[in-house]
């Protein structure tokens, strides 16, 4: 019996170009996810600060560029060019680290450099990614669409992270980050199939800079969304910036190893990109979000749990166990808020909502981060990671109060 393609996928081709340019993408991405922090810590000898830091620089510029991004792709309408450009962008600064090891010439500033460049492209893309998903797929298929790329991410999860470490430890160097770059490529490729006809810019507009976080902060859903999320992933980041460190350096657990642990526990994403449909229909889209928001944190704490001195048989079960579970909630998490967004932003202000959402919850990522190193410093790894996990759940108090818990459906476009 074969099985069923979704019909999102059938009937959409703009979508269905999107969607596998961003399969093939999202694999690239988890490779480098590990493969470039492990080539710090094997072949730069990288201490917790530097960790720490690397991590900032790479997510800086969602502070320093995401609200003007989201006005000038606003302004200027053309999302499916810009994120094309940034692909291409992508590419060839990745290239650029294995190049330099090739001639021993690898060093802490271009990492930090071609770090920092590789956010700021990040940030014209996602900003662009929104509005793009609104032209393409049509309202009644923001769940099947989301699930369907989301599904995507967690295959990337359980293969590219498993695939990234054996490379690093084979290799010993960064090569496995010429596949992302070649994934880039391919995004930017099946960009240029799609053929849709975009809304106009919107010119210059009055409110400037601030708009987006105006209208986030006058619309209860989504001022509750951001503040929930945003505060989870800040102690997210203080936990997985020092991640890998405690892993292989305090848990004595190969980069192989992690890679294959953290990619097969992976499988929970796929089982969650599998129940979000049902589970949302069956429950409520806000509800299952808010249980995705619980199950993404609360399985962390068994890292830090784990005993040092245990066999190693069992560090592998807490931490298999941990990234097992906490996928599942990353993957109703990330499904039901993009739905949400897609359904309550209205279209013409899009990429400033956007820009203004990354500038608070991608724009904790690097103070995050930046704590990291520094509690690394101070009060030890080990410590650091129980306030990154248990922090982590604090996020609750925004969310469980707002009305996202009475929201049944995909709700409909609030006022510009």
């Amino acid at each position: 019996m074969r099985a069923r393609v979704p019909q999102v996928l059938r009937t959409n081709r703009n979508f269905r170009n999107y969607f596998v340019g961003q399969s093939v993408s999202l694999l690239g991405d988890q490779i480098t996810a590990i493969a470039l922090p492990l080539t710090a810590i094997l072949a730069l000898d990288a201490t917790p600060g530097q960790m720490g830091a690397l991590t900032t620089v790479y997510l800086l510029p969602n502070l320093l560029f995401s609200l003007h991004a989201g006005v000038w792709i606003d302004r200027i309408g053309r999302r499916r060019q810009a994120m094309l450009v940034a692909d291409v962008a992508r590419a060839l600064l990745m290239l650029t680290i294995p190049i330099a090891f090739v001639f021993h010439d690898l060093t802490w500033p271009q990492l930090y450099i071609v770090s920092f460049l590789l956010g700021t492209a990040n940030v014209v893309f996602y900003v662009s990614y929104g509005g793009l998903f609104q032209t393409i797929v049509a309202r009644d298929d923001y769940v099947s669409a989301n699930t369907l790329l989301n599904g995507s991410r967690g295959f990337s999860f359980l293969t590219g992270t498993s695939l990234g470490g054996a490379l690093v430890q084979l290799l010993r160097g960064p090569y496995a980050l010429a596949l992302d770059a070649g994934s880039f490529l391919w995004s930017a490729i099946f960009l240029g199939r799609i053929d849709a006809e975009e809304p106009p810019g919107m010119g210059r507009q009055p409110g400037g800079l601030s708009t987006g976080l105006r209208w986030i902060r006058h619309n209860p859903i989504m001022r509750a969304e951001l503040l929930g999320v945003a505060t989870l992933n800040f102690f997210n980041f203080i936990y997985w910036a020092l991640f890998l460190l405690y892993a292989s350096r305090y848990l004595h657990v190969s980069p192989a190893t992690i890679g294959i642990v953290i990619g097969v526990a992976a499988a929970g994403t796929l089982v969650a990109s599998a129940l979000t449909g049902p589970l949302a229909r069956a429950i409520g889209i806000g509800p299952a979000f808010l249980l995705g928001c619980f199950l993404f944190p609360a399985p962390l704490l068994l890292v830090p749990a784990a005993p040092v001195s245990a066999p190693h048989w069992l560090i592998i079960v807490f931490l298999f166990t941990a990234e097992f579970v906490s996928g599942l909630g990353l993957m109703l998490l990330d499904i039901l808020a993009g739905t949400i967004q897609a359904g309550i932003i209205p279209p013409g202000l899009r990429s400033r909502v956007s820009g203004a959402f990354m500038l608070v919850n991608y724009g904790v990522r690097p103070v995050g981060t930046t704590l990291a190193g520094i509690l690394g410093t101070t009060i030890g790894v080990h410590n650091t990671i129980w306030v990154g996990t248990g922090g982590a759940l604090l996020g609750m108090a925004f969310l469980l109060p707002s009305p996202i818990r009475q929201l049944k459906d995909v709700p409909e476009a609030a006022e510009g």
